[in-house]
This record gives C-alpha cells, sequence and structure tokens, in this order.
C-alpha cells in the first residue's frame, strides 16, 4: 500500500461520513441507486431520497415494472432526472438478465447510462474489488498531493485512471477502501476553493504544499499557492431563469398530476412562452414527458389516469 493510501484510509476510518450505502449490508442495487444519485447532486439532497427508493424498490425488477414515469416522479427535485430514465433503463435490463447487478466494469459499463466512473464505482464499492474510482475531488487531490498542481486540469481517463491505480494497495479489499478513502479527502478536506490543508492527513507527503513553502501564502490561503498559483474561486452555474429551471417547473406539474395535464396548466409556470416552449420541446426530446391528442402532456406510462387531477400539495 502506497503510503498515501495508507494515510487516507487512517483518516477514513475516524473521519468518514455515516452513509447508509457505505454500510455492508447495503446490496449492489443500493449502491448502485447512489451512484446515479450522487451524480452533480450534494449528499444532503441524496439521502432521503434514496431512502425512498430503496423503500419502494428494494430490487431492480421493481423498479422494472412500473412505467419509466414512475422513476422521474420519485425522482422529484433531485436534478438531472434523464438519470431517472437511465436508471430506470438498468432496472429493466438487469432484470431481463436475471435480475442482479453486474459485477464485472465491462458488463456494468454494458448498462445504459453507465460511464467509465459509474462502472468501477460500482464494481469497488458494491463488490469490493481493485478499481482506481476517479470523480473531480479525487483528481483535485491527486493533482495536488503527487503532481504538486493546484487543480487537475482538463480530464485525461486512461491517464486519471492511471495515476490513481498506481496509488492503490493490491489487496482488492484494501483498494476499495482506499478509493472510498480519497474520494472522502477530496470532498470533504482537499476542496477547491479553501482547502483544508492543516486537517489534511496528507498534508506531510503532499506536492503542492511542499511546493508552497517560502511563498506569500500557502496552498490554503487566499494569496499566491505553489509557484505562484491560485485557487480561484468556482463560479456557480446560473439556475434562476434557465431553460434548467423552466423544465423543472414543467416537471413539477406532471409530477403531481395522476393523468395528462392540458397546456394550459403548463402555461401556467412560465411567462415567456418562448423559452416554455423550448423547455417542453427538450423535455419531450429526452423521453422525460410525452404528449397526447388535445395537446395534453403527461410523465411517460403515467397518462392512464384522469386528466388534471393533481395529489395535493
Amino acid at each position: 500500500m502506497s503510503d498515501l493510501a495508507a494515510l487516507a484510509a487512517r483518516w477514513y476510518d475516524v473521519n468518514a461520513r455515516d452513509l447508509p450505502w457505505r454500510k455492508p449490508d447495503t446490496t449492489p442495487w443500493g449502491v448502485l441507486v447512489s451512484e446515479f444519485m450522487l451524480q452533480q447532486t450534494p449528499v444532503s439532497r441524496v439521502l432521503p431520497v434514496w431512502h425512498e427508493w430503496l423503500d419502494r424498490w428494494p430490487a431492480p425488477a421493481g423498479l422494472a415494472a412500473v412505467p419509466s414515469g414512475e422513476a422521474i416522479r420519485a425522482w422529484g427535485r433531485l436534478g438531472y432526472p434523464r438519470r431517472a430514465l437511465r436508471l430506470h433503463g438498468c432496472a429493466v435490463v438487469i432484470t431481463g438478465r436475471g435480475g442482479t447487478v453486474p459485477s464485472t466494469v465491462d458488463e456494468l459499463l454494458a448498462l445504459p447510462g453507465i460511464g467509465a466512473y459509474t462502472a468501477r464505482a460500482v464494481a469497488a464499492f458494491a463488490y469490493r474489488q481493485r478499481h482506481p474510482v476517479v470523480d473531480t475531488n479525487v483528481r483535485r487531490l491527486i493533482a495536488r498531493a503527487v503532481a504538486g498542481r493546484p487543480d487537475a486540469g482538463p480530464a485525461t481517463t486512461a491517464g486519471d485512471l492511471a495515476a490513481v491505480e498506481r496509488l492503490l494497495p493490491a489487496q482488492p479489499e484494501a483498494a476499495a477502501h482506499a478509493s472510498a478513502a480519497f474520494m472522502e479527502l477530496g470532498a470533504l478536506v482537499c476542496v477547491a476553493r479553501t482547502p483544508r490543508c492543516a486537517a489534511c492527513p496528507l498534508a506531510a507527503r503532499c506536492a503542492w504544499k511542499a511546493a508552497a513553502a517560502g511563498t506569500l501564502a500557502g496552498p490554503a490561503g487566499r494569496g499566491p499557492g505553489p509557484a505562484g498559483a491560485t485557487t480561484e474561486p468556482r463560479r456557480r452555474q446560473a439556475y434562476a431563469g434557465t431553460d434548467r429551471q423552466v423544465r423543472g417547473l414543467l416537471l413539477a406539474v406532471l409530477r403531481d398530476a395522476t393523468g395528462p395535464v392540458p397546456a394550459s396548466r403548463l402555461d401556467a409556470v412560465w411567462p415567456d412562452a418562448t423559452q416554455r416552449n423550448r423547455a417542453l420541446s427538450g423535455l419531450l426530446v429526452d423521453g422525460l414527458v410525452c404528449e397526447h391528442a388535445h395537446r395534453r402532456y403527461s410523465l411517460p406510462g403515467t397518462e392512464s389516469g384522469s386528466p388534471e387531477v393533481a395529489s395535493p400539495r
């Protein structure tokens, strides 16, 4: 085991968040659901929805048995609802192949909506295999600790995977543990804007911190970092007034309805008709909304209910 992996693993044993998908009795399906939900979404928002999904659909067959629109409805306000469609598609394929979440990276990559990160994450965290699991937080951590750079720069999948794999211990269980530790360190300590170097177990071995010695401000400061680098504040992506917001408002109407709703109900959610129609067209193209006769709309597979009957808020 590399020094960095050993240090990270010991820190993780004491400081890791108590998250349900990390518990030993969590099924591979539970891990897969968590990985879909955690993409671009904070843990605090995922937790209640993850519990609701696993209570309702504890195995892929349960989700596969309902229309995809029910997955969108249950996704609620997590954002990026196409993830719900892809997760439903995964459940359908997994159920058709016996109902067990695949254990190999190649088999996982063959499922709908699963890319390099998710496949390796499920193989490592659900099946305790030795795979480099590389997300944005891990890339930043390794760039700083190993390469001495303030950020990871453009993604290079093969290079990123190789850099992390070199740090993993040979034993699969220990490697999976180290992968989780690297992710947690990147998420909680080696953060983008104000890294908490004083609390980092890798500080004594960190190339970025070592390069900062003697500069006006170290990597945790607001001034120059190693070799004059700075940690620029990241601009948050705007949401208010965007098509994303309008899409969310339109979907909220359909999630609360038990059947198709007339276009007039959707027209009421946003005053700009051009933007509203553009957002609705995008939802139709993405398969998140279905159009019916007389300009009525519903979530896919949920058109059999009574029009305009909404569940109480």
